[in-house]
């Protein structure tokens, strides 16, 4: 796990067969660093470094036009204090990678966007245009998501990801961090009382 000095940002993922692992280190990269916590290996630490975040990105492969069950899983799992709403205030962003272009990944991170938003987060969109708008940024948000950040697996079993799709989610994780640190940590907890 790759950890910041600070609990600023932690960016929590499922993944079947390392894509979307591949797409949260990027993220890590592009934002200086950040918690990364699979959720297949999460630790009580982990759980804790969620908590103090100031922005959380969920992040899970498209399977069947919708989030991965065993990530479901763990978002029903965490929405069981969601009466007291505990994420309330906090920023979120969501991230998916699916086999096909589209790979009905919008309806995944819709997913994600509606369960941050009943935690009552923030949510904080992509914003990179690439081509065919600006032509010299080939594979820069080649799928067009203002949502979250969309990718589309590498059939190069060694890539995984390919090279526009991870240069989009290194833009994508200066962005989150970036939001992070604009976002006071105790301005979560004030919108709460």
């Amino acid at each position: 796990m790759t950890q910041s000095p600070g609990p600023a940002l932690c960016i929590v993922y499922f993944s079947g067969q390392g894509h979307t692992r591949r797409l949260a280190k990027a993220i890590a990269e592009g934002a200086g660093g950040a918690r990364l916590v699979d959720i297949e290996d999460r630790s009580a630490e982990d759980i804790a470094a969620l908590a103090d975040a100031a922005l959380i990105a969920f992040g899970a492969p498209t399977y069947m036009g919708s989030t991965a069950a065993a990530f479901d899983t763990f978002l029903e799992e965490v929405a069981a204090d969601w009466p007291d709403h505990p994420w309330s205030g906090k920023m979120a962003a969501g991230f998916t990678v699916a086999s096909h272009p589209s790979g009905d990944k919008w309806a995944a991170l819709t997913r994600i966007w509606v369960y941050a938003m009943q935690l009552g987060m923030l949510w904080v969109g992509a914003n990179e245009t690439g081509a065919p708008v600006r032509p010299s940024e080939q594979g820069i948000n080649r799928d067009g998501a203002w949502i979250g950040l969309m990718a589309t697996s590498d059939r190069d079993k060694a890539r995984l990801i390919g090279d526009g799709d991870l240069e989009t989610a290194r833009r994508f994780g200066a962005r989150l961090a970036w939001a992070a640190r604009s976002w006071q940590p105790d301005q979560g907890a004030r919108m709460r009382e």
